[in-house]
């Protein structure tokens, strides 16, 4: 202990100590500022879809898939024009009634009787992969479907632009909503999401994650 003291009457040893954590929090808040910055970006890109199960029975499973692709097919009809995120956003809160009626009419034929609750909201997301697209954890503006006791396993993707895959094997992202991706978003932001391979850039993926998931980036108001 004596030693450590000593060494830290040295002046210039002093010095340098101080220097290194200046530095050391000069290079936390950019990172901090880096990842809160993107992981709000790509947020503003996206309106996302999250259906959660009543149990984790297989039937309820099998129900909420059901859902799941009831609702994306309405989805794809009235949204097949949408530009940008807030057209898509506006078009479902107008029409979350029959979001409603759509899934309640498939517990019905599916001999259930669920109730569903439908809330469009900034909720919070884990790091999901759709095809060659991959989105970090976060806050997501998204349609929460919550079927009866809602205890059951999640459902997450993106309605808009539309990443979510009926056919789940084909892992397929369609053109046009890259289209739309990338032409919302900067050049290193496309590149953080949809290509994992390059290490530099998996450290900055792993970077908002990291904020984003010790609830150092929260859900914007």
């Amino acid at each position: 202990m004596k030693k450590i003291l000593n060494l830290f009457k040295n002046s210039k040893l002093k010095m340098i100590l101080i220097l290194c954590f200046l530095l050391f929090i000069y290079t936390s808040i950019c990172a901090f500022s880096y990842a809160s910055n993107i992981s709000n970006d790509i947020a503003n890109t996206v309106f996302r879809l999250h259906v959660i199960a009543n149990s984790d029975s297989e039937e309820d499973q099998n129900l909420k898939i059901k859902i799941r692709d009831d609702l994306l097919n309405f989805m794809n009809t009235i949204c097949k024009d949408c530009k940008s995120k807030g057209e898509a956003i506006e078009l479902v809160n107008k029409n979350k009634d029959i979001f409603q009626q759509i899934a309640l009419k498939r517990i019905k034929d599916e001999g259930y009787n669920y109730n569903v609750k439908i809330e469009i909201g900034n909720f919070e997301f884990p790091t999901k992969k759709y095809g060659d697209i991959s989105l970090p954890a976060g806050y997501y503006d998204a349609l929460k479907v919550e079927i009866g006791e809602a205890k059951g396993h999640n459902w997450w993707c993106v309605m808009f632009p539309p990443l979510c895959f009926v056919d789940i094997s084909s892992g397929v992202v369609p053109d046009e909503s890259k289209e739309y991706l990338k032409d919302n978003m900067s050049e290193e932001e496309f590149s953080l999401i949809s290509d994992n391979s390059n290490s530099n850039i998996q450290f900055k993926f792993k970077l908002i994650e990291f904020f984003n998931q010790n609830g150092l980036i929260t859900a914007k108001k």
